[in-house]
């Protein structure tokens, strides 16, 4: 995917280059969600819950929350690494404020670096809707490393 588009570009160049070719990663196709912005140290997806992401309550499975939250964390993080660096999540806690349903409507993460090593970064990123409602939020550590 973004490797395949992105050959010798930064990371905030392949992300760039991955929103202008219009391509979505499976998962994205699967949770129906895309990644819309980037920015240095910064990342947003956004997604449409519906009765394809629900647990057997009727409500959107907190999977949907921390896989939106995992890819702004991971992508605000990606958007400041060179083109020889890659990531891996190494933690991820979710903290659910509210419970979402087909009705919620659109919603957004964006994800933010906080700090940035050679080995190691620290992000958070918040999930909320169109009205700004805070329905989850994050923080991640996740380990950077040599291609």
């Amino acid at each position: 995917m973004i490797t395949q588009i992105g050959q010798g570009l930064s990371g905030l160049e392949q992300l760039r280059a991955f929103i202008a070719s219009g391509q979505r990663p499976g998962i994205g196709d699967s949770l129906d969600f895309d990644l819309v912005e980037v920015g240095e140290g910064f990342a947003a997806f956004e997604g449409t819950p519906g009765v394809h992401a629900y647990n057997p309550m009727g409500i959107v499975h907190g999977g949907y929350f921390a896989t939106l939250l995992d890819s702004a964390c991971g992508c605000a993080v990606h958007s400041r690494l060179t083109a020889e660096q890659a990531y891996t999540s190494l933690e991820l806690k979710v903290t659910f404020q509210k419970a979402m349903t087909r009705d919620t409507g659109r919603v957004r993460a964006e994800g933010r670096v906080r700090t940035i090593g050679r080995r190691v970064a620290f992000a958070e990123a918040s999930l909320m809707d169109a009205q700004g409602r805070l329905y989850g939020t994050a923080t991640s550590t996740l380990l950077i490393f040599e291609r």
